[in-house]
């Protein structure tokens, strides 16, 4: 067939169409292979590659690929991102970046192209995440346009899991029925407030006398978590038996990966509640947060103690810290005060 001479081609599948673009992150191209509507077209995109115009989108998803801003991200961000960055320069490529600077006019364009995926609203409001951050670089520091025209434009998901924790007896109910392995993840996810990703790579050599420090994945190792190895997770630790170098390990005596974990913890929670329920891996870090919160921490505190950014303290424990624990500290500071004066 005339596109298996065609170098480069790019196919993405979406709800059971094939679409095909000159490359990947390139033009979409028109007609079906072999026809020569779809030739002409694969032509025409090939010869504006060999002279970009950088008034198109397109060249600002280039631009922003190759910049620093976008290479600081964690690998795991860039992996994510990639995709839906080919997937917006596929759409908007030929749009002018001009034409971005009119938000009355191009909000029903973002808008029309989100409802494409309003089937996963999650999907869809990552895609506009990714979006956002290509024009917020068009505006700072490329200066191409003067505001973003994705602010104002509502997420389609309106779930929070901002008051999702485990509590203690659903961490006794999951124990129940999973392996030890498990429930070592479980248990030191629930101590320490690590990220999967730095949780199946903490080793026993992180633990020193008083602390357990790592860098973290999400800071590229730039940042340190220090967890103070406070009574109970010293006795978390004491359980846990020491078959490798890595602290946690599987039935099979061997470390982790993060999709091994995954669907292990996933078929134990089918079988600790048959018919479903809410929580996730994930969420065991806030049930951390909302431990170190109710002892007494203070919100800079548990934001070094996590490697968590500072300035976005305020917002992050609101998110992961359930508001009924912070209700009852707040109780507890006051009724103190009171007892002192």
């Amino acid at each position: 067939m005339v596109t298996l001479e065609l170098k480069g081609l790019h196919r993405v599948t979406a709800k059971g169409r094939i679409y095909w673009y000159a490359w990947r992150g390139g033009p979409r191209l028109a007609g079906m292979p072999g026809t020569p509507e779809f030739l002409a077209s694969y032509n025409d995109a090939i010869a504006s590659r060999t002279t970009p115009d950088n008034n198109r989108f397109r060249s600002l998803v280039t631009q922003y690929k190759a910049s620093a801003d976008y290479r600081k991200l964690a690998e795991s961000t860039r992996r994510n991102w990639g995709p839906w960055l080919d997937r917006i320069a596929g759409h908007f490529g030929e749009l002018r970046i001009a034409q971005f600077d009119r938000p009355d006019k191009i909000r029903p364009v973002i808008r029309r192209w989100r409802a494409a995926f309003a089937e996963t609203p999650r999907s869809a409001d990552y895609g506009m995440q990714v979006l956002s951050r290509v024009l917020s670089y068009a505006v700072d520091p490329l200066g191409k346009i003067a505001s973003n025209p994705c602010e104002g434009i509502k997420q389609l998901y309106s779930g929070s899991r901002s008051e999702i924790i485990w509590t203690d007896g659903n961490i006794m109910d999951l124990k129940k029925t999973c392996s030890a392995e498990i429930a070592h993840a479980v248990d030191l996810a629930a101590h320490t407030g690590l990220r999967v990703g730095d949780l199946i790579r903490l080793s026993w050599s992180h633990v020193g006398e008083d602390a357990i420090i790592i860098t973290t994945g999400k800071s590229r190792h730039q940042r340190e978590a220090i967890i103070p190895l406070y009574q109970e997770l010293r006795d978390v630790l004491g359980r846990i038996p020491k078959r490798s170098p890595v602290i946690l390990t599987s039935s099979k005596k061997r470390p982790w990966t993060v999709n091994g974990l995954a669907s292990s913890f996933s078929d134990a929670k089918k079988i600790a509640w048959p018919k479903g329920d809410d929580l996730h891996f994930h969420d065991l870090r806030g049930t951390a947060a909302t431990k170190f919160y109710v002892d007494g921490l203070t919100e800079r505190e548990i934001a070094e103690l996590m490697a968590w950014e500072e300035e976005h303290v305020a917002r992050i424990i609101r998110r992961y810290v359930g508001r009924q624990a912070a209700i009852k500290e707040r109780i507890r500071k006051l009724d103190g005060a009171r007892k002192r004066t």
